[in-house]
């Protein structure tokens, strides 16, 4: 069986964000166990129109095959005022087949870890059909970072980030089987 395909979801794409050190790191712990193909997919890539008006059609159709591509998903998550950035929500959005019937984990970050973008995107997620998995890293703005914006994770963040991962890949395997 060829090995599953994570794409590691960056959902922010504003000036001095710091998902890209968050997700380099991610993928960098993914890589350890090779048991998937791991991808970056930032949404700076994706000029997204948000829904309903006019822009790139063909920016939706990149996204969407993109997204076809995957097994399953990483979300990179901060947390803007309780929430996921607009910018994140239009993305799922924009898309609703590719996303059906795969996993996803969620590692976020914000003063309070992100946690409470992570219950907001849970919600979302599964209106999507996409099933997300028990284990969380959230990250602290104060204690992972340098700054506040030079990535620096606690040594104990990379052991949840396995156990996120092997529930990840459990269930994109055991979801590939419906699709």
């Amino acid at each position: 069986m060829e090995k599953l395909k994570i794409g590691i979801i960056l959902g922010s794409t504003r000036e001095g964000r710091v998902s890209p050190q968050v997700g380099k790191w991610v993928l960098e712990v993914a890589k350890e166990q090779n048991e998937a193909e791991y991808e970056i997919i930032d949404l700076r890539d994706y000029p997204l129109p948000f829904l309903g008006e006019k822009g790139d059609e063909g920016a939706i159709v990149r996204w969407n095959q993109k997204l076809s591509e995957m097994d399953g998903f990483i979300f990179i998550v901060s947390e803007y005022n309780h929430s996921i950035s607009a910018v994140l929500k239009n993305a799922i959005d924009s898309a609703r087949d590719a996303w059906a019937n795969k996993a996803a984990g969620i590692v976020s970050y914000g003063s309070l870890g992100g946690a409470r973008a992570a219950e907001h995107l849970r919600g979302i997620l599964a209106e999507m059909q996409i099933a997300d998995v028990r284990t969380h890293p959230a990250f602290s703005l104060f204690h992972d970072f340098e700054n506040m914006t030079i990535f620096k994770p606690q040594p104990i963040q990379k052991e949840t980030v396995r156990q996120m991962l092997d529930q990840l890949l459990a269930w994109s395997k055991a979801l590939k089987t419906i699709r």
